[in-house]
């Protein structure tokens, strides 16, 4: 081993001590992985940006379309901003593990709480009719025919408040969402897919946790 790789070393195996402390779900193992993997992204992204710390917004929504299938730009645009807590832009080594340590591992509460500020378009605090309408129409595809297709997804934002606005002031609350999901975990990504599947997450942690050793 080269003294500037045995030092390399020495600074991602302290990084991944002191990361491993504060974000949950992750040994230090895994998270020196994470920080190898991240900066194998980052070092793709410098190929074209001479200076780069994090991920930008373009290459963490390719990242999100090619590991794990996410195809829409608005739910890909939530969860940049999720992940991105500094809000500067760019998504750092530390932001990238939180986010990932919740939608690889997280409890259903982490996951209610990720979604929910994901579908919080204007980040007010509620996910209103019209960021269900938006999410909706995004999400489905829809066939053309002769009726308007807007009055279809009008009607099931409609269907939707019903089944989950417990207090029937016309938007979603937070503890509206979460008692909602808790009945029928099925409606935690009813607005839109921004969590991997399985498959997704299997393939990926194969990818970063196992092969990494192989190499």
């Amino acid at each position: 081993m080269s003294e500037m790789s045995a030092v390399n070393r020495k600074v991602i195996q302290a990084l991944a001590e002191t990361i491993s402390k504060q974000v949950k779900h992750f040994s230090k193992t895994e998270v020196e992985c994470l920080i190898r993997g991240f900066n194998r992204l980052l070092e793709e992204q410098s190929i074209s940006k001479h200076t780069a710390s994090g991920l930008d917004r373009g290459r963490f929504r390719s990242i999100l379309h090619d590991l794990f299938g996410m195809t829409d730009y608005m739910i890909m645009d939530g969860v940049f901003r999720r992940f991105d807590k500094d809000n500067d832009g760019s998504v750092s080594v530390k932001e990238w593990i939180e986010g990932l340590s919740v939608i690889l591992r997280g409890s259903l509460e982490e996951k209610i709480k990720y979604c929910f500020h994901i579908y919080d378009l204007n980040g007010d605090n509620y996910i209103s009719k019209e960021e269900m309408f938006q999410l909706l129409k995004n999400s489905l595809n829809r066939q053309p025919t002769e009726e308007d297709p807007d009055e279809g997804i009008k009607d099931l934002v409609e269907i939707t408040l019903k089944k989950m606005d417990h207090d029937h002031d016309g938007r979603l609350s937070f503890a509206d969402f979460e008692k909602a999901v808790k009945e029928e975990t099925l409606l935690l990504e009813g607005f839109g897919n921004c969590l991997p599947d399985s498959t997704g997450i299997e393939a990926f942690e194969r990818h970063v946790f196992e092969e990494q050793w192989e190499r």
